[in-house]
């Protein structure tokens, strides 16, 4: 029996799974003072690499985030707010030049024209900004075949309106709700759409998930150095290592540039939503507000008593709020604009009871007179001026946010590579102690 065993354990030994052998050899080298070393210099050179690969990984992944946000997501935000603006103000404009009755002002003519034409321009660049098969993408293309139809149905308005034929009211009307019902509605879920792309393209541009792997790492590899240095001054009776220490100044400054680079970006990151986002979603919704309230009272007009929009002016009326806490930074425009906006509605209040005292010429007059044009105009440009300043903003806090990224994508591994490098010298040296 025992020779019998004797021939059996090789075959044992042969058939142990090569991963347990390897895990039994590494285990066996605490057991002595090099298998100690090298055990302490494998776990150092593992998590130098580590750190100077997600430190590198995590500057590229804010790096792509934040340009991605400045040359795509907020683009495609004013992109989406111009077709908007553009659709609302081309309704506004047709439903005047059609109160003046006959052939239309040159000026409102020409305003119209205009809109069609800023709105199919930011329609062609919002559809290079999204993906076609995308939910934006299938909007940008309802929106084209949308204003094709909407032009055809105002110019067929002009015609008959021309001629004094009634039936040129009916048109602008069809005209007027495909607009609101169909096209500013879809221009309106494009804008959602573009906001919502542009906080996710935020939370990309902070990425929080691969900082907080990087902290981490950043701490284990501390503490592994400090551990390391303090088994090494014990056993070799040496106060300092200094390849090591040399190692542990390396990735202090890698965690200094790294923390640096980041919070600047943050800091730019925040001001950037602060300074340009939030304000500007926010001017671009008071601004169609405005419009719309325009429409509907030259629609009242354009109806003769058929159909009062009134409701629908106080209500878009009552969504404009000059004290929305976004509009911090935009606070010099805004006070003009709300004054803009009282001269505006004192207007309104006057063609409205022109109207309704039967005086339908005079509220006709006083709603396309130079006088309202005038202030209303003045209102749109203040508000479009806004609009700017904090796109403007938006754009210097961004590239801001940008800076330092590129550079620490290839300066995280470059400082990890040569702290694993001293890891080496300085846990080689004692090991060629004991030989």
């Amino acid at each position: 029996m025992t020779t019998a065993l004797a021939h059996r354990s090789p075959a044992n030994a042969s058939s142990a799974p090569p991963a347990a052998g390897l895990l039994r050899r590494v285990g066996n080298l605490r057991h002595h003072s090099p298998g100690r070393l090298q055990l302490i210099l494998a776990a150092l050179l593992t998590l130098g690499l580590l750190t100077g690969l997600v430190a590198g990984l995590t500057a590229h992944a804010a790096s792509s985030g934040t340009t991605d946000l400045g040359g795509r997501a907020q683009p495609l935000l004013a992109e989406s707010e111009q077709i908007y603006t553009s659709l609302a103000d081309a309704d506004t404009t047709a439903a005047q030049a059609f109160l003046a009755g006959g052939l239309e002002p040159a000026a409102l003519t020409r305003r119209y024209d205009d809109d069609l034409a800023r709105a199919g321009t930011a329609l062609t660049r919002a559809a290079r900004l999204v993906p076609a098969d995308s939910e934006a993408g299938k909007a940008v293309e309802a929106l084209s075949t949308g204003m094709a139809r909407y032009s055809a149905l105002v110019a067929t308005a002009r015609a008959t309106n021309r001629q004094g034929l009634p039936i040129g009211a009916s048109y602008l009307s069809a005209a007027s709700q495909l607009n609101r019902d169909t096209l500013q509605p879809q221009a309106q879920q494009l804008f959602r759409t573009a906001g919502t792309e542009l906080g996710d393209s935020y939370d990309a541009a902070r990425s929080s998930w691969w900082l907080m792997l990087l902290l981490v790492l950043f701490v284990a590899l501390g503490v592994a150095l400090f551990w390391s240095q303090a088994y090494l001054s014990r056993t070799t009776h040496r106060t300092f290592n200094v390849p090591l220490v040399a190692a542990t100044a390396l990735i202090g400054v890698l965690a200094l540039v790294t923390g640096g680079v980041f919070a600047n970006q943050r800091s730019h990151l925040a001001s950037a939503d602060a300074e340009g986002s939030r304000p500007v979603a926010a001017l671009a919704e008071m601004r169609i507000l405005m419009l719309s309230e325009r429409a509907d009272e030259a629609l009242t007009l354009a109806a003769r008593g058929a159909a009062d929009h009134e409701g629908d002016f106080k209500a878009a009326s009552g969504g404009i709020d000059f004290n929305d806490p976004r509009l911090t930074y935009a606070r010099a425009r805004v006070v003009e604009a709300a004054r803009l906006h009282n001269d505006y509605l004192t207007l309104h209040d006057q063609v409205r009871r022109l109207n309704e005292r039967g005086d339908y010429d005079g509220a006709v007059k006083l709603a396309i007179s130079d006088e309202t044009g005038k202030r209303f105009t003045e209102l749109t440009d203040t508000m479009g001026a806004a609009i700017g300043d904090r796109t403007d903003a938006f754009t210097g806090q961004v590239e801001d946010a940008g800076d330092g990224l590129d550079l620490l994508t290839v300066l995280g591994p470059l400082l990890a590579l040569a702290a694993c490098a001293l890891f080496v010298i300085g846990i080689r040296a004692r090991l060629e102690e004991y030989r």
